[in-house]
């Protein structure tokens, strides 16, 4: 209706209205460009997140506050992910960023070249160790409590896996977020210590619900669950090392189905996103089981969960079943 009305008195405008009009046309021309930098277009705080991990906790710490974006698709495997320039763009343009220094290495590089200043780096925000193909999480009578890593070792960037460790990442993503957006800062704590909560309760099961167990010793296909065999006395050993496409050589193999043996192994363990064949060859080739250890690394249609809390229980299950819990 405005319009029409406009086109059909457009003979008695006046110049004055012209510039009235202009003038608010400029003035809201400003206020948009000033709310696209790090808002969205609801005026919600803009969070990029560099894989699915990240996202989980920008989201469930910003609540309604919050428009995340993340980089990597479900289904696509983050540590070989790379950029689209609209991807590196959007890490300027960002009110903040939740990355993971250490696991995406061209995620390293924009957000470095990003000069963004409300950044949350997940592993700076916690302690992380170097882990191989070898993680033996319990005590020893040494006192190294720590644990004992062997071939391939490197950062482990993991951490998500241990809820304590992802716990301790909550409280600063909350600080990075409340930095970036002072007025919903309570919000954001309050936030993040519910999240919180809900990850000891976590803690809790993982360690009431592994205790009683006929073995110690979990095969995967990559060394991902290194932070989890830690906090809860338990020996992951991988097929592959930290990186989850790399091949294992034949006397990692051979050492494998010693150990298996060993160790009463009942079952191998593989991904929703790595190739599974080598778990499955090895699992044939010693009469084992086979199962999902998921690393949640993205949510997908084939995950056992909806969501961090939905998978996670589901791997504590699978590590029940095949550590025979009782």
């Amino acid at each position: 209706m405005n319009v029409s009305r406009r086109h059909l008195r457009a003979p008695r405008i006046t110049t004055a209205a012209v510039a009235t009009a202009a003038a608010l046309g400029l003035l809201t021309l400003s206020a948009c460009s000033s709310g696209t930098a790090d808002e969205a277009a609801d005026g919600k705080l803009k969070v990029v997140a560099s894989f699915y991990p990240m996202q989980f906790l920008a989201e469930q710490i910003g609540g309604d506050h919050v428009s995340v974006t993340n980089l990597t698709k479900p289904g696509q495997e983050p540590h070989d992910l790379e950029l689209k320039p609209k991807q590196t763009a959007s890490l300027s343009d960002a009110g903040a960023i939740v990355y993971l220094k250490g696991l995406q290495p061209a995620v390293d590089e924009a957000v470095k070249q990003s000069k963004n200043k409300h950044i949350a780096d997940a592993a700076s925000l916690t302690s992380t160790e170097e882990h191989g193909t070898e993680v033996d999480g319990h005590d020893h009578s040494s006192g190294d409590n720590h644990s004992h890593s062997h071939s391939e070792a490197g950062a482990d960037p993991h951490i998500w896996l241990d809820p304590v460790k992802y716990a301790e990442v909550a409280k600063g993503v909350a600080k990075t977020l409340g930095e970036a957006a002072p007025d919903h800062k309570a919000d954001f704590q309050k936030n993040a210590d519910a999240l919180a909560k809900r990850l000891d309760g976590l803690n809790k099961k993982f360690s009431d619900g592994l205790k009683n167990r006929a073995s110690d010793t979990f095969i995967t296909t990559h060394a991902a669950f290194g932070y989890l065999a830690e906090r809860y006395s338990l020996t992951e050993e991988a097929i592959s090392g930290l990186d989850p496409e790399s091949e294992p050589s034949a006397a990692r193999i051979k050492d494998l189905q010693k150990l298996a043996k060993e160790h009463h192994v009942s079952t191998v363990f593989f991904e929703t996103i790595a190739n599974p064949s080598t778990a499955k060859t090895l699992a044939k080739d010693l009469d084992l089981k086979t199962d999902v250890l998921d690393p949640l690394e993205g949510i997908t249609d084939k995950s056992k969960g909806d969501d961090y809390f939905g998978v996670m229980e589901a791997n504590l299950a699978a590590l029940q079943k095949a550590l025979g819990t009782k």
